[in-house]
């Protein structure tokens, strides 16, 4: 008699336990936040950072592209393979402690990334529509800047919060015409 009701015992037990575990684990789900899912977009390697003495021949090499490029999607292209460089440069910046170099060279790929949507407006004018393919990767990689400035913001000094504020704010204005796009 003993025996028998130890195994009542232990059975209602292994069956209640995860019954009641399964209602109150899902009960709580509503409760607990679920992380914001992070943008599935790859930068491209960063190659040379502005703190290298050889960083100028960069700039000289993607100034005489840039100016030899005359189809304006082709340019268009180029400036997000800039504007994502420069992103993935001030990542690597901020690893190093180059908190203000890192903004910095941020500011200036968002300010590529700012003259795409002229670029495709004008080509459109000319008769060359910019391919839906392309529209998505913008705003891809505009989500993707967006999360790496608040990392940024979460990680550098608060000293910097004006900066990054307005490199956010730069940033608010690119998705704006992004999404104005026809």
């Amino acid at each position: 008699m003993k025996n028998f009701g130890r195994y009542v015992l232990l059975i209602s037990f292994v069956v209640l336990v995860p019954f009641v575990t399964y209602f109150v684990l899902g009960a709580s789900d509503t409760l607990v936040k679920t992380p914001q899912q992070k943008v599935i977009y790859n930068l491209p390697y960063p190659g040379l950072l502005p703190d290298s003495p050889l960083y100028i021949t960069k700039i000289i090499r993607d100034r005489i592209t840039d100016f030899l490029t005359r189809d304006n999607l082709k340019k268009a292209e180029l400036y997000l393979l800039y504007s994502d460089k420069r992103a993935s440069m001030s990542l690597v910046l901020a690893s190093k402690g180059k908190n203000q170099l890192a903004i910095d060279t941020f500011v200036k790929g968002e300010k590529y990334f700012l003259k795409i949507p002229r670029l495709l407006i004008s080509a459109k004018k000319q008769g060359a529509q910019a391919p839906s393919s392309f529209v998505e990767t913008l705003k891809l990689s505009n989500a993707k800047h967006k999360e790496l400035i608040e990392e940024l913001i979460k990680t550098l000094p608060q000293g910097l919060n004006q900066s990054l504020t307005q490199l956010s704010d730069l940033n608010l204005q690119i998705h704006r015409e992004i999404e104005s796009l026809p």
